[in-house]
């Protein structure tokens, strides 16, 4: 496990000269369309073994000089309170932390910019908030027949209704807090208000998924499908590539629809567009970037088991259709997988039938499968969690880390004072705990040391977790799923 399949280091330097020649070859002013998360791309991490979080990040910092940055938000998902599913906070919410992180490592911020505006109270609410703290804020708006209108799009009465956005540098980085903000558009919206200034700029587009230089079924393409099921983006072969080289390229759906768009822009502003494929319009150099495929093939393979499994949880508490179920099933066919190709499942099942309550398991870096079963004292996720630590400090397995004497008035604390209706202690209250008794108790510490060694394992519980156990675990770099039950049959779960 934890195999290298990809060359960071490479991948910083290939990137970037690539994002300088393009800029150049504009005549010196680019837009550049960031897609997928700039500060902590946890999904590229994942299916592409060695890339590094923030990968991305380091890469815009050897540019920046050069580069200023706008944020892109959707007036719909203001008023929808869309939420980012990987650190549980509202899109509009995370524009404000986009903007600390942008400015903590340097990076000039110029503006945010509300797509899709209609007057919606709480994006207006939310552009007097941006105001207030001092950033500038632009509105474009929805076009009618957009984008197959072109004639409408590219005129007064479409591009031309947006405010422009006024910038100051040669590389200007739109960027946004999901998919479907509108990023493409306030790219293109500002081709036309520059072509309409005598401004000379470009176009490009950077977006780590799909990999359009690696086969259109290749498990890291499929792992892109399945964590867009919401969004029913569909990779495609670039017909416009295919009939302009004769080669194969991969494209998705939303890029190949809206290229005319975009072809048509570039005819009006030069006379000739100088891109005849969506592929073309990219920047990205990540395929170039793949050191061993089997590695990157094993882990993409393993994202689409893990987002399967979040997606059927997601269909029990109401947050997915099972129109996305059937696609990652669908995406599972066609990378030849199952779920008993996740190790941690089957120990886990197997250790919930036998005891009769919540079980989990945990594949650790190195191999060995680790299971926790359900007690008076600790949750299953809990006891796994201890009893994973033991394995990795070559503890005992009967040896207490921790006292009852220590967990029963934790218990007590949260019945009596708290309000909880279940006594066993989550993840976080056994770590504190841990804590306490390492102070005095060696072999405790040493398990609390051993603690960066679960980053990366893989673990599987038989009923769904709390959010506190799923927050811990993905704290400390473990991959959970759930099998999409709870543990209490019930209506209301907290």
């Amino acid at each position: 496990m934890n195999k290298i399949g990809f060359d960071n280091d490479k991948y910083l330097s290939l990137q970037s000269r690539c994002i300088k020649e393009r800029i150049e070859s504009f005549g010196g002013k680019l837009y550049l369309e960031f897609g997928g998360k700039l500060f902590d791309d946890y999904h590229a991490s994942r299916v592409l073994p060695g890339f590094k979080p923030d990968s991305k990040l380091q890469m815009l910092l050897q540019l920046r000089d050069q580069a200023e940055i706008v944020v892109v938000i959707s007036s719909e998902d203001i008023v929808q309170n869309k939420v980012r599913a990987d650190i549980g906070i509202t899109y509009d919410t995370d524009v404000l932390r986009l903007i600390d992180s942008f400015r903590s490592y340097g990076l000039y911020v110029g503006s945010v910019v509300l797509t899709r505006y209609g007057g919606q109270p709480a994006a207006e609410a939310f552009a007097e908030r941006l105001k207030g703290l001092g950033i500038t804020v632009y509105r474009h708006y929805p076009i009618e027949g957009y984008p197959a209108n072109l004639s409408k799009v590219i005129s007064d009465e479409g591009y031309g209704k947006n405010d422009y956005i006024e910038t100051s540098r040669e590389l200007v980085v739109i960027t946004a807090p999901g998919p479907g903000s509108g990023k493409m558009a306030t790219c293109l919206s500002q081709l036309y208000h520059e072509h309409k200034r005598g401004v000379k700029a470009g176009y490009a587009k950077f977006e780590t998924f799909p990999i359009w230089s690696i086969p259109l079924n290749h498990p890291v393409n499929l792992a892109y499908e399945a964590a867009t099921a919401d969004l029913s983006d569909v990779n495609m072969i670039d017909p416009y590539h295919l009939e302009a080289y004769g080669k194969l390229a991969v494209n998705y759906n939303r890029d190949i629809e809206v290229f005319p768009v975009l072809n048509a822009m570039f005819n009006m502003i030069l006379g000739e567009s100088p891109y005849k494929s969506p592929t073309d319009m990219g920047v990205n150099m990540a395929g170039f970037c793949i050191v061993d495929d089997d590695a990157c093939s094993e882990a993409s393979k393993q994202e689409i088991l893990r987002r399967y499994y979040k997606t059927l949880c997601q269909k029990v508490t109401g947050g997915a259709k099972e129109e996305e179920v059937l696609r990652i099933e669908l995406l599972m066919k066609k990378a030849g997988i199952t779920t008993a190709d996740r190790k941690p499942v089957v120990p886990a099942l197997e250790k919930a039938e036998l005891t009769g309550d919540p079980a989990a398991a945990i594949e650790l870096c190195d191999g060995r499968i680790i299971t926790g079963k359900t007690s008076e004292l600790l949750g299953a996720s809990s006891a796994l969690l201890l009893n994973s630590l033991k394995a990795l400090a070559g503890i005992p397995d009967g040896e207490l880390l921790i006292s009852p004497k220590v967990i029963e008035p934790i218990q007590r604390l949260k019945v009596n004072h708290l309000g909880n209706e279940n006594p066993r202690l989550h993840t976080d209250e056994v770590l504190i705990a841990l804590c306490i008794c390492a102070s005095e108790n060696p072999t405790a510490q040493l398990a609390l040391d051993r603690l960066k060694k679960l980053s990366g394992a893989e673990m599987h519980s038989s009923v769904i977790l709390s959010s506190v156990d799923i927050k811990t675990f993905g704290k400390l770099g473990v991959n959970v799923t759930c099998e999409p039950v709870y543990q209490k049959q019930r209506l209301y779960h907290k």
